[in-house]
């Protein structure tokens, strides 16, 4: 597995794409041409992809972690390119993978002012993707990579939590033990929650903020540093506000900052 970090900015970042990934599973049994999945879809991703050479027409899945406009603004675009080039000419459409209940909100409070919009046609969610409705606690499988879903704490609203999810991948290797990478998506510092899933895995990416004023909705650098030696060792750091002025994460005992077109290979 490949994951290319297509930005790994803030929804606010000026001078780097927003935190979209591009998880790459390579050909196997249940995935014969290998598989190209988005992890969020934000109003950043026709430039970001189009930066590494690719389009709507490459993503075969996208993943959505909760609905922020940096991580499904651009599943407009994407809908109606895969309509239009691939659904109309019966070639095969891409899935869309997030919680059940999440994947309904998705579609009645952000998309469907805009993809209902078809001629002729009364256009569903299903009109555009192959839907993977995943249960809370729930998983699903890309090629051979296993994803188990993990709730993060990252809005409340008024009494409840708004919903978010990140994801523990999980990659077996035939000469190997599996390997395991967390994926907070945006979250609260929460290492009462977090820390017993960041130290089953084998890496982190975390969300983390990096503006002067703590905004209380995702994990400020300043907390995340004072966590034990051991989580920061296998951690790295993304969704930050701006590339200039970064502390020095690694001095600090963290793996880094995720630059963007950053890749990782599992």
């Amino acid at each position: 597995m490949k994951i290319t970090f297509l930005g790994s900015g803030s929804a606010f970042c000026m001078d780097n794409w927003q935190s979209n990934m591009l998880i790459e599973v390579p050909p196997c049994e249940k995935a014969p041409k290998g598989v190209k999945m988005l992890f969020d879809c934000g109003g950043d991703i026709r430039w970001s992809l189009k930066e590494k050479g690719l389009s709507a027409m490459d993503i075969n899945a996208v993943y959505v972690s909760h609905l922020h406009a940096d991580h499904v603004g651009g599943l407009e675009y994407l809908a109606f390119v895969s309509y239009f080039a691939k659904t109309v000419k019966g070639m095969p459409r891409p899935a869309l993978i997030g919680n059940s209940q999440l994947l309904t909100d998705l579609w009645n409070c952000t998309l469907r002012g805009g993809l209902n919009s078809i001629q002729m046609k009364d256009a569903t969610l299903d009109t555009y993707f192959d839907l993977i409705r995943i249960p809370n606690s729930g998983s699903f499988t890309v090629g051979d990579v296993d994803f188990k879903t993990i709730q993060t704490i990252h809005v409340v609203a008024d009494t409840s939590f708004v919903k978010s999810f990140g994801v523990m991948a999980t990659v077996s290797r035939e000469s190997d033990t599996p390997q395991r990478i967390f994926i907070t998506s945006d979250t609260q510092y929460a290492p009462s929650q977090l820390n017993d899933f960041i130290r089953s895995a084998d890496m982190v990416f975390h969300d983390c903020e990096t503006s002067k004023y703590a905004s209380g909705v995702h994990a400020h650098y300043k907390d995340l540093a004072s966590l034990p030696d051991d989580i920061k060792a296998k951690m790295w750091l993304y969704h930050y506000n701006s590339v200039s002025d970064l502390p020095d994460a690694k001095a600090d005992g963290f793996l880094g900052f995720v630059e963007k077109g950053q890749t990782f290979e599992f």
